[in-house]
Parts: structure tokens; C-alpha cells; sequence
């Protein structure tokens, strides 16, 4: 079997309000099982508990959610920061390793 081979590059990483669009969620989630206390007994009368408690699981690991992409919105402010007191500029989204500016400076070619 031949090896495959991309026909064309990887889009670029869709960036937007993460923080927003996990706290959002989040709220929701305890939101949902906040509605459903009340109606426990009925719930639990059905064998359906698990509406409940699926509703505080997305509101926990909503929680987790919150805190990693905070720490990577963080971590991103960071290194943006970084490379501007280089004054060297961002590379690509997508990319794996640290941008530098052409200084000339680098393996001899030949």
C-alpha cells in the first residue's frame, strides 16, 4: 500500500472567544441541573437520574475546561509577549517551533 500524502496544507486553527464559549457552556450545564433538583424524585421515580447527574458532570468538567484554556489563553499572552521583546514576529498558528527573524546567521550553506 503507497504512503499517503496531503493533497493540500492543514487549514489554519480556528481562534475565537475560548473563554467565553467554555464559560458559556459551563453555565449552562449548572444551569440545567440547578432546573432539575426540584423534579429529582420524578426523575429517579422513571430510572432517568442520569439527566441529573450527566447535567452536573458537563458543569464540573466545564470547570476543568475553564482552567486549561485560561492557562493557554495565558500561556499564548505570554509568548506573543515574548517574541515582541525580541521584536521578532509571530510565525504562523499552527506552527510547532519558535519564530525568528532572518538574521543571516545560521549554518553555512554550501
Amino acid at each position: 500500500m503507497a504512503k499517503w500524502t496531503a493533497k493540500h496544507e492543514a487549514p489554519e486553527p480556528l481562534e475565537g472567544p475560548v473563554v467565553a464559549t467554555v464559560t458559556g457552556g459551563t453555565i449552562v450545564w449548572f444551569a440545567l441541573f440547578v432546573v432539575q433538583l426540584p423534579f429529582y424524585g420524578w426523575f429517579a421515580d422513571r430510572d432517568l437520574l442520569w439527566w441529573v447527574w450527566c447535567c452536573a458532570a458537563g458543569g464540573v468538567l466545564g470547570l476543568i475546561g475553564l482552567w486549561y484554556v485560561r492557562g493557554r489563553e495565558a500561556a499564548l499572552a505570554r509568548h506573543a509577549d515574548a517574541l515582541a521583546a525580541r521584536g521578532a514576529q509571530p510565525g504562523p498558528a499552527g506552527s510547532s517551533g519558535p519564530s525568528r527573524p532572518e538574521t543571516g546567521a545560521g549554518p553555512a550553506q554550501g
